[in-house]
């Protein structure tokens, strides 16, 4: 008989207790929504308790096709389930770093995403390293996500005649002209934008970098400026320039769009590539995101995150509708501080992160967390209270910038993150402090709202019982996000058989992302990863695992429906 059109189910509750076959103990709940032999319109709901008792093993199933980043497994060999560190790492890939070793070597420190800036280098010089990394995800077994970082139209030197940085000394005096030459001139510097100069007046400061060097503005020559240096320091190739009245920020208006046509072409690049993010520089309000997602849509790219960088003054106006149209959000404090006074981006900092986790999308601090290991192999001790802050606000990703991409000590500067992080982690855990925070219901339907009911009460009943991990199982990432949302003491695993979904989650704290090639039957999952898990010696007899699934399921009529369900597993 043919298969009558699926409807939805009217919600049924009962409490039978089952008896089956498993290779674990199962106790609790398992609640399940699905679409299957409906008396009437609405969602339905299923909410059935059971016992499971081992009586049998099955034979292991093979090791091909499951993808265990080799770092995350060594990490949970050596130091367990609650040794896992939570807060994600992105490194910038520069000059100091790019070859395949150096880019080993941090892989192996750590790395969940390699930053490529956009700003510096050629695209073949880009290519090269994209596919120094995923010649690494695919021979050696790690899983690091790529992310490019557009420029921008922004303010910025065209160059000073040096390849690498000049010092300015106190009272020397420099012309920034937009004239175009080849080779260098003394004390001067090319700025990239002709209208660089309108509404400057003589007293003014450029600022460069944020403060790496101060000039004044001594006499204004058409276009051009006279400046004297009133605060010496390093001037680095295309470093940014800001002006100053008075110790407020001059705003320039300059008509510039956001995504500039090299930023376009950087990102076809990008797509052409196969990166799985793209950071939008100096983002003005939420077309601008919303206007690249709809490209990379019309180019079949969805699966291509879109990050803000948050690091001008549009930003902070526009911040809570960029934060909900965005994948991600990165802190870029550099850029920042340029435009705010330097007291306000601690505050600026948390704001931001506490928006990013009520809205549900992983934020990332960067600029300047361990600035002096660019020159020296030990931070100081207010870089390492630095980082234990970020951390200690639940940031979910920690950025190196120059630190790594030409500094002299990248892998340690990537070791010091690491165990920073962790050690703060480890004191927020017994501090118990993820419980602090309220979290407003983000879903609008019903069955989203049973996905983040479900995620919220496992992540409840994780910390309550006690429970190892979490293991979810997820098509595209969704519920792992949820689960990462509420901060749980036990790290979460997310198996997915979607290797663009694995990447993604690569930015969400306390999120290990697995390869595994996902059954209709949620319990046919379980079994197969809890045995390959064993195999690797990753679990261990009386570990206790929360299950959560958002996977698709078969029904007897041969249509799809899904379940969300929560169980509790004992390994034997």
């Amino acid at each position: 008989m043919a298969a009558a059109a699926c409807t939805p189910f009217t919600p049924q509750i009962s409490a039978k207790p089952s008896v089956s076959r498993s290779n674990s103990r199962l106790h609790g709940l398992s609640i399940t929504r699905s679409s299957h032999e409906s008396v009437r319109a609405g969602a339905g709901l299923r909410i059935r308790s059971s016992l499971v008792v081992e009586t049998e093993e099955k034979k292991a199933p093979s090791l091909e096709g499951f993808g265990f980043d080799v770092v995350s497994e060594a990490e949970l060999k050596e130091r367990g389930f609650m040794g896992l560190r939570k807060t994600k790492v992105v490194c910038t890939v520069g000059p100091a770093c790019c070859g395949e070793e150096e880019l080993e070597g941090l892989a192996r420190g750590g790395m969940h995403v390699a930053r490529l800036n956009m700003c510096h280098n050629t695209r073949e010089w880009h290519r090269e390293v994209i596919g120094a990394i995923k010649r690494l995800n695919q021979e050696k077994g790690f899983c690091i996500g790529v992310m490019i970082d557009t420029e921008g139209s922004q303010m910025h030197m065209v160059g000073h005649g040096s390849a690498s940085s000049i010092k300015a000394e106190d009272g020397s005096v420099w012309l920034f002209t937009t004239e175009k030459f080849e080779g260098s001139r003394p004390f001067t510097i090319q700025v990239n934008f002709e209208g660089f100069s309108e509404g400057i007046l003589v007293g003014d400061d450029i600022v460069i970098d944020g403060g790496m060097a101060t000039f004044e503005v001594i006499e204004k020559v058409g276009d051009d400026l006279h400046c004297k240096c009133t605060d010496p320091g390093l001037l680095l190739p295309r470093a940014k320039l800001s002006f100053w009245r008075d110790g407020r920020l001059v705003e320039m208006n300059s008509g510039l769009p956001t995504l500039s046509t090299k930023d376009w072409a950087d990102i076809e690049f990008g797509i052409s590539e196969g990166v799985d993010y793209i950071a939008v520089s100096f983002v003005k309000d939420v077309n601008d995101i919303t206007n690249l997602k709809s490209y990379l849509s019309t180019r079949s790219s969805e699966f291509i995150k879109v990050l803000a960088k948050i690091e001008s003054l549009e930003s902070l106006k526009n911040l809570e509708p960029i934060v909900k149209a965005s994948d991600g959000l990165m802190v870029a404090r550099g850029d920042l501080g340029v435009q705010i006074p330097l007291e306000q981006i601690p505050t600026i900092q948390q704001k931001v992160t506490y928006l990013c986790r009520q809205l549900n999308k992983p934020v990332i601090v960067a600029s300047q967390l361990l600035e002096s290991m660019v020159e020296y192999p030990t931070p100081t001790r207010a870089e390492v209270a630095d980082v234990s802050e970020a951390v200690r606000q639940q940031a979910d990703a920690l950025m190196l910038s120059g630190e790594s991409a030409v500094g002299s000590y990248a892998e340690k500067a990537l070791s010091v993150l690491c165990m920073a992080s962790g050690r703060m982690e480890l004191w927020s855990r017994e501090e118990n402090r993820q419980n602090l925070l309220f979290l407003p219901q983000l879903a609008e339907t019903l069955p989203d709202r049973i996905a983040e009911q479900i995620c919220n009460c496992a992540v409840e009943m994780a910390n309550k019982l006690g429970v190892d991990a979490i293991f979810v199982y997820t098509k595209h990432g969704h519920m792992a996000s949820l689960l990462s949302r509420n901060r749980p003491n036990p790290p979460i695993f997310a198996f997915t058989d979607n290797d663009n979904a694995r990447k993604g989650m690569n930015l969400h704290w306390g999120v290990t992302p697995l390869e595994f090639p996902l059954s209709d039957v949620v319990e046919d999952n379980f079994k197969q990863t809890i045995s390959l898990m064993k195999n690797r010696g990753t679990v261990r007899p009386g570990d206790m695992i929360l299950v959560v699934s958002d996977s698709d399921v078969s029904c007897s009529s041969a249509r799809p429906s899904v379940s969300q369900s929560i169980q509790v597993r004992t390994i034997d």
